[in-house]
């Protein structure tokens, strides 16, 4: 009886031990992918006009929080961020039509002829 209460207690102490890894994981998980949701959201603000592809490092108190990569695709842009959190990294690639983006206002109809395959 002694040996199976102890079996019982060292498997709840392991099944909750593993359980906090997992929380943690989960945790700094989700850090990251708020950081990479950041990038995406400075991207669709800062759409290059005359360039057709722009790198940035967002910071905030000293820490890179992401780096953000914009290109223009044909008849709309490819968006690449990577959200960091302390040792990890998560990245988002996000592709808006050019259409989609004059109808959600991140560009004006008159810099849908800057969005073509010539840049």
């Amino acid at each position: 009886m002694k040996q199976s209460f102890l079996f019982f207690i060292l498997s709840l102490m392991m099944i909750s031990s593993v359980v906090y890894s997992q929380s943690k994981v989960d945790t700094d998980i989700e850090a990251a992918l708020v950081n990479a949701r950041k990038g995406v959201f400075w991207a669709l603000m800062n759409i290059p006009v005359k360039k057709a592809k722009i790198e940035k490092s967002l910071i905030n108190e000293d820490r890179l929080i992401a780096k953000v990569k914009i290109a223009k695709e044909l008849n709309g842009i490819k968006i690449e961020s990577t959200g960091f959190n302390n040792t990890n990294e998560v990245t988002i690639v996000l592709y808006r039509s050019a259409d989609s983006l004059i109808k959600d206002g991140y560009i004006k109809k008159g810099d849908l002829e800057l969005y073509s395959d010539d840049d």
